[in-house]
């Protein structure tokens, strides 16, 4: 495993001024290096993801995260992966989605929306009810949007549902906590039950407390 992860950074090393200016070059350039780098990741373990996360300012660092798509099992490889990564000026690498910080911006609704494929949501807007199982740790949940009806059928709905939620969680408290993820549509009233999801992480936090001292 251990020339896997060199194997792994040597090419990244060879290829990181490109890889950093990705969106500067043209369509064909991008989807090879896109295709190189998730072909060396797959040498390295398959089923890991990357993500790379582009700075507003230029002199900031590319993020590039090692994502283990929420599966517990890749969790150790995306870390050691991480752990064996070079120390660059110009980039970051993070084992795993880790939970986003702004946090007050989202409760303020000025938080910016996701937008994948044809599908515009901010996670402001959604909602959830959560459903506790005596003796389980996990959880089900219906998440409601106000478009579920617009984007019931779209099947990017889902994918989008759950990277909003591991960006609110981090990957690896998504994955130990929760179970069942349902959509539905907002209701058009008031109702006290809803919880705003962007307070997922409190409710959370406060059932695993209430847990540990029954």
């Amino acid at each position: 495993m251990k020339n896997k992860t060199k194997h792994f950074w040597k090419w990244f090393l060879e290829h990181k001024s490109k890889l950093k200016n990705l969106t500067t070059l043209n369509h064909k350039e991008q989807r090879h290096y896109t295709f190189w780098l998730d072909w060396h990741l797959q040498f390295y373990f398959p089923g890991l993801e990357y993500i790379i996360v582009f700075p507003k300012v230029k002199k900031k660092k590319t993020k590039l995260i090692l994502s283990a798509r929420g599966k517990q099992e890749l969790f150790s490889m995306a870390i050691e992966l991480e752990k064996t990564a070079p120390r660059l000026w110009d980039w970051k690498f993070t084992a795993l989605i880790q939970p986003r910080q702004d946090i007050d911006d989202i409760e303020a609704g000025k938080d910016e929306p996701y937008i994948f494929q044809d599908i515009i949501l901010k996670a402001s807007e959604l909602k959830f009810i959560p459903f506790e199982y005596d003796g389980e740790k996990k959880i089900d949940m219906i998440v409601y949007l106000k478009n579920y009806t617009i984007f019931s059928h779209n099947k990017n709905l889902p994918t989008l549902i759950n990277i909003m939620m591991q960006d609110l969680l981090g990957e690896k408290v998504m994955a130990e906590n929760i179970n069942f993820v349902q959509l539905a549509q907002m209701p058009s009233e008031e109702n006290d039950e809803l919880i705003y999801l962007y307070d997922l992480q409190f409710y959370l936090d406060d059932i695993n407390k209430n847990r540990k001292s029954d």
